[in-house]
């Protein structure tokens, strides 16, 4: 799979890429800048997208936007919408998954820090392939 890694803290985002490199043989992309998110997107150079909740300074359309915000944009277009999205987040209690699943769109959820990359991998597998079955 191709996957795009969106996160603002660019070390955590290559230890991240390289545990996924290494333990799923995938290529991950890394970017927070919203511009060359919905390029990627657009251009079908993904299979599925990791997205950081939080994106302090990210810009689009002159105005600020979290992660919540761009996977919403990108569900909302046609062109995008079928692209699998996993929200990460930090700083988001476990409470208020349903709410950001809803708010973005996305397919799933993910709590930092990530302890367990295999698990990572799987739900990244399932929603995946859901989307190649709908």
């Amino acid at each position: 799979m191709k996957i795009l890694l969106v996160d603002d803290d660019y070390l955590l985002a290559k230890g991240t890429a390289k545990l996924i490199e290494r333990l799923g043989g995938h290529q991950v992309v890394i970017s927070d800048e919203p511009a060359e998110i919905f390029r990627i997107c657009l251009e079908k150079e993904v299979d599925i997208v990791l997205m950081d909740v939080n994106l302090p300074a990210a810009q689009w359309e002159d105005r600020e936007v979290s992660g919540v915000d761009i996977s919403r944009l990108l569900k909302t277009d046609p062109q995008t919408a079928q692209i699998p999205i996993i929200l990460i987040t930090a700083y988001a209690m476990l409470s208020e998954r349903e709410k950001l699943l809803s708010d973005s769109q996305a397919d799933g959820f993910w709590a930092k820090p990530i302890t367990d990359y295999r698990a990572l991998l799987e739900s990244m597998n399932r929603v995946h392939q859901a989307r190649l079955t709908v």
